[in-house]
């Protein structure tokens, strides 16, 4: 493992207690890999040392090794819990419209980002 691959994998950093005592560190792509230290910086070291041994063993094993970011890499879906009501006029419009529920509602947020897009952006002035 090169030190500039390592360098490659995003984590997080966080207070072990609200009222401190040290840092976490966690690499979201390497699921169970963490460590920590008494400052940030040395929650980055001994982190690096920590994903360094994990890879290293997912090697060994055979295991498939994530490439750095690919946690945050967005999936495209989420889901969504609305209100009985909402849902009931959603599903309506779809049918009406003769699209699924899916489709409409991302017909909708594409829609409704494009009005704010435009809105914010100042439109060139016409000749």
């Amino acid at each position: 493992m090169t030190k500039k691959l390592l360098e490659q994998y995003p984590f997080q950093i966080r207070l072990l207690t609200e009222e401190g005592g040290g840092y976490l560190i966690e690499f979201p792509d390497i699921p169970g890999c963490m460590s920590d230290g008494a400052t940030p910086e040395e929650a980055i070291v001994s982190g690096r040392d920590a994903l360094k041994c994990c890879l290293l063993t997912m090697r060994e094993f055979g295991d498939p090794i994530p490439q750095p970011g690919s946690s945050t890499a967005p999936s495209g879906q989420w889901r969504q819990r609305v209100p009985k009501s909402l849902h009931a006029r959603l599903t309506a419009r779809a049918q009406r419209e003769g699209v699924s529920l899916n489709m409409l509602v991302t017909t909708l947020i594409a829609e409704g980002l494009g009005k704010e897009r435009a809105r914010i952006r100042p439109q060139a002035p016409r000749r």
